[in-house]
């Protein structure tokens, strides 16, 4: 019996090395045939913690929006941005569910009226009238994620306005509001702050950020890295995490991870290259590990690059805001990626890479200017909901 039990086990352990040394052949030879693949994993495939959130590109039911109002920061401020939210939303209708939260009834009535003039169906939206301070779904939006038992939560990680710099405490009730209106529990994580934007996950057990946006006096001040990584652990199951130390100040979110980098599948990173990442403002030595950085098998990422912009972001009414902008912060949806646009000569080059990196999705690019300018892009205002098989 014990020759049969050793036997068996050779067997299975040839297998398992023919068919890995087979996938790395494939990967080597084609990117785009761990896209798909990478597009197509299955749940079971993600280390558990507590709690999982299937990867971007994995179907959703819909996409969550905060529509832009005047009641936080005045006259104009709606304005010069519902056009970039008309855009997405024309865009996501088709293949997707689009969620919008309106500040209130006349917000509700002006929404729609906009959207029946660029001929979306309205039966593929759905409104959720709460008051917002502002527009970014993914830091302080509905987070959601899946427990053990399949049951698809929403996790209510602490949000402080990124460090109190700017007005928060209606968006800091949205999840709890939106789980009772939804029927879906929502899991208090509030001891620690943590914006959507400040964290990379590889779905294989790693976790990418950066210290000044989490572990930050003006985030987190009672607790030490180590304790942090303990709640990341228990809740998403990783255990290998890249630290970069960032750039405290540098914007209002203290450098988040989605502005430069994120990953593309468990052995691929996207980012800008050196030259770049330099006139980001990555430090030298983030830029050393950021480039240099492994897996949780010890095993080095590859990595995709895609350039800032050409030239220095103008608005449209010609105000130079004297810095470039980044494509990383695109957003996968189930029938299209939304890539922020600068009406800049790189736009072209960053939709047509990342329209290789999709190829069964349409990449929409979307000017993303106005929004630009109060520091963030189409990743920071998006949320998306995967299906729930309960």
């Amino acid at each position: 019996m014990n020759k049969i039990i050793i036997t068996v086990m050779l067997l299975s352990m040839i297998l398992i090395l023919v068919t890995g040394c087979y996938r790395d052949e494939l990967e080597e030879k084609n990117l785009d045939i761990s896209v798909e693949s990478n597009e197509l994993d299955n749940r079971a495939s993600i280390i558990k913690g507590n709690y999982y959130m299937p990867d971007e590109s994995q179907t959703h039911e819909g996409t969550w929006l905060q529509w832009p109002h005047n009641y936080t920061y005045g006259e104009g401020y709606k304005e010069s941005l519902e056009s970039i939210w008309i855009e997405m939303a024309k865009a996501l209708f088709l293949d997707e569910t689009v969620h919008i939260v309106a500040y209130d009834e006349d917000e509700v009535n002006y929404i729609e009226n906009l959207l029946i003039k660029e001929n979306v169906e309205m039966n593929r939206v759905n409104f959720y009238t709460f008051p917002t301070d502002d527009v970014w779904a993914r830091d302080n939006g509905p987070i959601f994620a899946f427990d053990e038992k399949e049951n698809l939560k929403i996790l209510d990680w602490g949000f402080n306005g990124w460090g109190e710099k700017a007005p928060y405490r209606k968006d800091e009730a949205l999840r709890k509001n939106l789980g009772q209106r939804l029927n879906i529990e929502v899991v208090n994580l509030k001891e620690v702050v943590l914006e959507g934007g400040a964290i990379e996950l590889d779905g294989n057990g790693t976790l990418m950020t950066t210290r000044s946006s989490v572990n930050n006096m003006n985030r987190n001040p009672g607790l030490t890295e180590k304790e942090i990584e303990e709640y990341l652990s228990e809740i998403y199951g990783v255990s290998h995490f890249i630290w970069l130390d960032g750039v405290e100040g540098i914007d209002i979110t203290d450098f988040h991870i989605d502005g430069f980098a994120k990953f593309y599948n468990k052995s691929t990173i996207l980012t800008l290259d050196e030259s770049d990442l330099l006139d980001w403002g990555v430090i030298d030595t983030d830029i050393d590990i950021l480039l240099k950085a492994k897996n949780i098998a010890s095993d080095n990422y590859k990595y995709i690059y895609i350039p800032l912009t050409n030239e220095n972001v103008i608005l449209k009414n010609g105000k130079d805001l004297g810095y470039k902008g980044s494509y990383i912060n695109f957003y996968v949806a189930n029938g299209v990626v939304l890539v922020p646009n600068y009406n800049d000569p790189n736009d072209a080059i960053a939709n047509d890479i990342i329209q290789g990196l999709y190829p069964n999705r349409r990449v929409v690019g979307i000017d993303i200017r106005e929004l630009y300018q109060y520091g963030g892009m189409i990743h920071c205002v998006v949320q998306q909901q995967p299906v729930s098989e309960n």
